[in-house]
């Protein structure tokens, strides 16, 4: 099976265990769509946003010095959304009614979180991907990018540079 069958499936579960979930999805932490099962919501555009929460709740923990990302819960007038870390590769993002038990969807969207990191990890391993039957040829194995070691979900740092060029002074102001 490939991972969006698994990952749908466990997303379908989910809303069986979860009264008043409204919705599902899985991304990986650049915001590319995995699986969701979020009727009434464009899933490109969560999982979107999802990584930008994502990246903002990272440098947050890291600058309150309080350890790893593990999740984020965001309530608005009409209900939940809460964001869970699924591995270091994927988070897990459920919508939710106003009225639903905030502890059974931390519960349960916690285990399913590491259940999906489980999936994807043992279906997105070298060579398990969705072209794993395509051998790799020899151009490709050498352009692959060489893996930054910045942790996943900083950010760059961008120093501004000195203008090329002075401006010129306004002048008859």
């Amino acid at each position: 099976m490939a991972v969006e069958t698994d990952v749908l499936n466990e997303l379908r579960r989910l809303r069986t265990r979860i009264p008043r979930l409204t919705g599902s999805l899985a991304a990986t932490v650049d915001g590319l769509v995995l699986a969701h099962d979020a009727p009434d919501t464009e899933p490109e555009g969560l999982a979107a946003l999802t990584a930008a929460a994502l990246g903002v709740a990272h440098r947050m923990t890291d600058a309150a010095a309080r350890g790893d990302f593990r999740e984020l819960l965001v309530r608005g007038s009409g209900g939940y959304v809460a964001t869970y870390a699924a591995g270091a590769t994927a988070v897990l993002t459920l919508l939710a009614e106003d009225r639903v038990n905030v502890g059974r969807l931390h519960l349960e969207g916690r285990r399913s979180g590491a259940r999906i990191a489980d999936l994807v990890a043992t279906h997105v391993e070298p060579g398990t991907g969705r072209h794993a039957d395509r051998p790799a040829s020899a151009e490709h194995l050498a352009a692959a990018p060489t893996v930054t070691a910045r942790p996943i979900g900083t950010l760059p740092v961008r120093t501004p540079q000195r203008p090329t060029h002075q401006p010129r002074p306004q002048t008859g102001i």
